[in-house]
């Protein structure tokens, strides 16, 4: 696909693409935060305001899996560190121009408090993720570092198959999450599509490597019927090698592109993600500390951790039950 093919799909996808391979995209639950006061996942379980969250990819292009229950569309990616990278003071500079030319529109909705309306035009959080493999940017550090100077938190997503890039993370972002979607090399192999066969190989060594990493630090198990949900031994193993603060098991959502590939037929209740994560908990000495039905996810996380962001949230939170 052509550059200008390519930009055009994306921009039809609702894309604002911010320089030769980034792009910002205005999530579901900043809206539902404007219109209705109503903060995704991210806000119940660690205090994210979602208004005030920036989605965006620094690698729209850059992906070495081509995953099945992916949203997005495949097939041109780059699978390796990019031969030209964008600026990382402009990246972020016209980031925020296109977050807040995007709310613009919600300036002179009757639903949206002009007090709400003015805080997501400062967002105070960047989520690093939307499409592709953003450890592959090699400017990476200093994005990071200009966002955190600017007093943004960075919640950054990782498929876990670029060690090397999570090896030079300097400075760490405020959260990083590791996508562990497989339960085994078989699985991983069929379910996320790998562009070579060293990728499971090189997860178990990123799993290593996050265990050391003084940041929060989240295992992400996105959890899709009939491929990869179960094996609940296996899981709690490989979580184990991480030994993350917190573990999010998570429904596939069927949407976008991934209907191309999945049926609705594979997408969970809320009620086995919840059994899954009770029993994943059993397994890992991990406490269910929350859930989310809207998003089909369960928090689980260590004795003694804040699951909070600091300065956001309560300081403590209690335990909700775990389902019977």
């Amino acid at each position: 696909m052509g550059d200008q093919d390519l930009s055009t799909e994306l921009e039809g996808q609702g894309y604002q693409l911010t320089g030769r391979h980034s792009a910002v995209k205005l999530c579901y639950w900043t809206r539902e935060s404007l219109v209705r006061g109503r903060d995704c996942y991210k806000g119940r379980f660690y205090g994210i305001e979602s208004h005030r969250c920036l989605q965006m990819s620094p690698a729209i292009d850059a992906c070495n899996l081509h995953c099945r229950f992916c949203w997005r569309n495949q097939g041109w990616e780059e699978d390796g560190p990019m031969p030209e990278y964008d600026d990382p003071e402009q990246l972020l500079d016209r980031s925020l121009e296109a977050q807040r030319r995007i709310l613009s529109g919600f300036k002179g909705d009757a639903g949206v408090s002009r007090e709400r309306w003015e805080e997501s035009q400062a967002p105070r959080h960047v989520a690093i993720s939307l499409t592709g493999e953003p450890t592959l940017y090699p400017k990476l550090n200093r994005y990071l570092e200009l966002c955190h100077a600017r007093g943004i938190t960075t919640f950054l997503v990782t498929n876990g198959t670029n060690p090397d890039g999570l090896r030079a993370l300097d400075p760490l972002p405020t959260q990083l999450y590791v996508s562990v979607t497989a339960p085994n090399a078989e699985v991983f192999r069929r379910l996320t599509l790998p562009s070579d066969d060293g990728a499971w190989a090189r997860l178990l060594e990123s799993l290593e490597i996050i265990r050391g990493l003084r940041t929060r630090r989240v295992v992400r198990h996105t959890l899709v019927r009939g491929w990869n949900l179960g094996w609940c031994d296996a899981y709690a193993a490989l979580d184990a090698i991480a030994r993350p603060e917190f573990i999010e098991p998570k429904g596939y959502v069927f949407m976008g592109k991934s209907r191309q590939r999945l049926g609705r037929d594979h997408v969970p209740e809320h009620a086995e993600i919840s059994e899954f994560a009770r029993r994943l908990a059993e397994r890992t000495g991990y406490r269910y500390l929350d859930e989310s039905p809207d998003s089909k996810v369960v928090l689980l996380g260590r004795d003694a951790v804040d699951r909070y962001l600091p300065g956001l949230g309560p300081n403590a939170v209690p335990d909700v039950a775990i389902p019977a």
